[in-house]
Order: structure tokens, then sequence, then C-alpha cells
């Protein structure tokens, strides 16, 4: 099962963040983002304007909803940046590799009227 089709899992911490290898394990199912300090994932997404990055960002906030796992997103006009990691670990988790996959296959354009 690859990641975009598992489900995020509410961390309730005690649990050590992932490093090395595991990332790079997980790491080659999303290879757009950017581990960063083995602590965080970046992306930053690209869009015609405003309006559609903000869609984007709506719809990456009912998937956040969804799953109980919320990043930090950061709107400028026809850009959306994301930032995912595990608060209560303070790294990274699998958690935070479903969230990114399953943001990559969220549309970037919004449904035709």
């Amino acid at each position: 099962m690859g990641l975009a089709e598992k489900q995020c899992i509410p961390c309730q911490g005690g649990v050590p963040p992932l490093k090395g290898a595991e990332i790079e394990k997980y790491r080659a199912e999303i290879p757009e983002w950017n581990v960063v300090n083995e602590h965080h994932l970046e992306r930053a997404f690209q869009f015609p304007d405003f309006k559609s990055a903000l869609e984007f960002v709506n719809r990456v906030g009912e998937l956040a909803e969804e799953q109980g796992h919320h990043p930090d997103l950061l709107l400028s006009w026809g850009r959306v940046e994301v930032r995912i990691w595990t608060h209560k670990v303070d790294g990274l988790t699998e958690s935070d590799f479903i969230l990114a996959a399953k943001i990559d296959r969220l549309p970037r354009r919004a449904p035709a009227s």
C-alpha cells in the first residue's frame, strides 16, 4: 500500500522521530518534497494567480481536517508553501509522509463549473 492510501495516525508523543534510512524509505514516494534537517518536509506549489493558490490552500485544509494532521501553509500570489512535521515529537513521523503524498494527489485547478 502506498503512502497516499494510508491514513494519518494521531501522535500521542513519546516516540522518537524518524531518522536516516527510515526517512529515505518514505521520501522515495514523495520525491518533490524536501526533507529539511531530518525535522520537517517542505514543498512549494506554483499557481497562475492568487485565486488558484487560495483554492489549493482550502483543499489542503479540508484534507488536513479529514486526516487530523495539520501542516503549516504560506499563501502568496501564485504560490503556496507547505511545511509538515509532527509537533509532539518535534520531527518526522510516517503520518507526515502520508499527508505529503495525499497533498500531492490534490487537484491544482478549480473544478470546471
